[in-house]
C-alpha cells in the first residue's frame, strides 16, 4: 500500500474554503452584510470592519465585505513606492487600503483563491478610483510572483485557513526581498488549549483550521528563515483562541 499523503487534506480544504468565500463574495455583491465565522466571534466587536478606525472614504462594497481579525495594514508600515501582496484579500479593503499608502509608485497585490472575490474586489478597486492595485487568482501554498519581488507581506485572517501553514510562510519568504516585511492578523491558540478542545473550538467558530499557538507560529516562522518575529495578542476570538498581530523580517545575508 502507497504511504499516505502527508497533507491529504490540502486540496479537499482549499476547496471548501474556495466555495465557502465564494458563496460570501456573491452574497456581498448582492447587498448583504456577510460574516464568516459564528456569532460569538463577534461579540469583542473587533472582527470584520469594526477593526478599522475610519471606513467612510471605503466603496461600501468593500466594507461590507470585510472579514478579517484585525488591521494589519495599520502595522505594515507602508511607504510610497513599496510593493505589498494581501494574502487571502477576500473583498479587497486591505489591498486598498495598502495602495493608498504605498502611491505614488508604488503597487499593491491582492491574492486570493476564489474567482467570485477576486471579481467582487476588483469592483471595490474600480468604485475606490483606486489604480495601483492588481488582483491576482491563486493559491496562498503557490503564489504567482517571482521571488523576491514584493518589500511587504500582509495577511487578515487567512493563514489559518491553510492545511500547510509552513508552506504559506516559506512562500511569503520567497517572494519578499532581502529586508521585506510580515505583517498579519491571524487566529491563534491559547498555549495551554488541549488539542481536542482547540479542534472543537474550532468547530464552532467556523473561521479556522488547525490554529497554531504562539510558540508553533513563532517555531515556524523561524524555520522559513525569519527574523526580528514578534506575535502580539490583540483580543480573545472564542474560547481558546486570541486574535494576534504577528510580525517579522526577511533578513538581509551579511556581506563576507
Amino acid at each position: 500500500m502507497a504511504p499516505a499523503s502527508p497533507l491529504p487534506d490540502l486540496a479537499r480544504i482549499r476547496e471548501a474554503v474556495t466555495a465557502r468565500y465564494s458563496g460570501l463574495a456573491q452574497a456581498a455583491r448582492a447587498g448583504q452584510q456577510i460574516t464568516d465565522c459564528g456569532p460569538d466571534a463577534f461579540e469583542a466587536g473587533c472582527f470584520g470592519s469594526a477593526a478599522y478606525p475610519d471606513t467612510s472614504d471605503l466603496p461600501d462594497g468593500a466594507v461590507r465585505a470585510s472579514l478579517g481579525c484585525g488591521n494589519p495594514v495599520a502595522v505594515a508600515r507602508l511607504h510610497p513606492g513599496e510593493t505589498v501582496l494581501d494574502l487571502g484579500s477576500g473583498g479587497g479593503i486591505d489591498v486598498l487600503l495598502s495602495a493608498r499608502r504605498v502611491a505614488p509608485g508604488g503597487t499593491a497585490y491582492g491574492l486570493d483563491g476564489s474567482p467570485d472575490m477576486i471579481a467582487l474586489a476588483r469592483e471595490n478597486a474600480a468604485a475606490a478610483g483606486v489604480t495601483n492595485a492588481e488582483f491576482l487568482h491563486g493559491h496562498i501554498e503557490d503564489i504567482p510572483l517571482p521571488d523576491a519581488s514584493v518589500d511587504v507581506v500582509i495577511s487578515n485572517c487567512v493563514i489559518n485557513l491553510s492545511a500547510d501553514k509552513p508552506r504559506v510562510l516559506a512562500e511569503a519568504f520567497r517572494v519578499l526581498r532581502p529586508g521585506g516585511r510580515l505583517g498579519i492578523s491571524d487566529v491563534i491558540a491559547a498555549e495551554d488549549t488541549d488539542p481536542a478542545q482547540r479542534a472543537q473550538t474550532e468547530q464552532l467558530t467556523g473561521c479556522t483550521t488547525g490554529t497554531l499557538t504562539t510558540s508553533e507560529y513563532h517555531d515556524q516562522l523561524l524555520a522559513s528563515g525569519f527574523t526580528a518575529i514578534t506575535i502580539t495578542i490583540t483580543h480573545d476570538a472564542g474560547p481558546g483562541l486570541r486574535s494576534a498581530i504577528i510580525q517579522a523580517t526577511r533578513p538581509v545575508p551579511e556581506m563576507r
